[in-house]
């Protein structure tokens, strides 16, 4: 028997979940926080996401979704590489930042936080608890979004802390 709570299938097959019902149902799910960030040469590009994820071991692969209208994905297009950058608690203001909510764009975003590069070139964050420094590997368009794959080349932070966390809507700690 299926919970009343559960939506069925509209007439004609269609899901009877709207995106609405959809964000609404993702906003309750707990997820860490990570700034994705590209270069070539001195022009620099990132945004917040929170849909990341390990690939595979061997190789090491990291996996990014990315809204398919962003400027930084097109960046990172161009430039062929990337770097996740794993915010701890204290990053809030540079998940804000990226995220858009400050008002900053493009260079501007970085005056925020203390950035270095590792191999690629790709600005890491001195205070992430780590960074992912990768080469893209593929991209994919899926429905809204595109998928990002990366290899890790290089490997940066991995330092102690809380993790931030985007839940409801808002970034916090655990």
């Amino acid at each position: 028997m299926q919970p009343s709570s559960f939506a069925a299938v509209a007439a004609g097959g269609q899901p009877a979940v709207s995106s609405a019902e959809f964000r609404q149902a993702m906003a309750q799910v707990t997820a860490a926080v990570h700034v994705i960030t590209t270069a070539a040469g001195a022009h620099r590009a990132g945004l917040t996401a929170s849909a990341v994820t390990s690939l595979s071991d061997t190789p090491p692969l990291m996996l990014v979704c990315v809204h398919s209208d962003s400027r930084t994905l097109a960046r990172i297009a161009a430039n062929g590489v990337f770097c996740v950058n794993t915010l701890s608690e204290a990053d809030q203001e540079v998940a804000e930042t990226f995220a858009g909510r400050k008002g900053l764009n493009g260079e501007e975003r970085f005056a925020v936080g203390s950035w270095g590069r590792l191999q690629t070139g790709s600005p890491a964050l001195g205070s992430a608890l780590a960074c992912f420094d990768c080469r893209l590997v593929e991209s994919r368009v899926m429905a809204t979004h595109t998928i990002v794959i990366g290899e890790v080349v290089a490997l940066g932070g991995q330092q102690a802390g809380q993790g931030l966390i985007y839940r409801n809507r808002h970034f916090g700690a655990f």
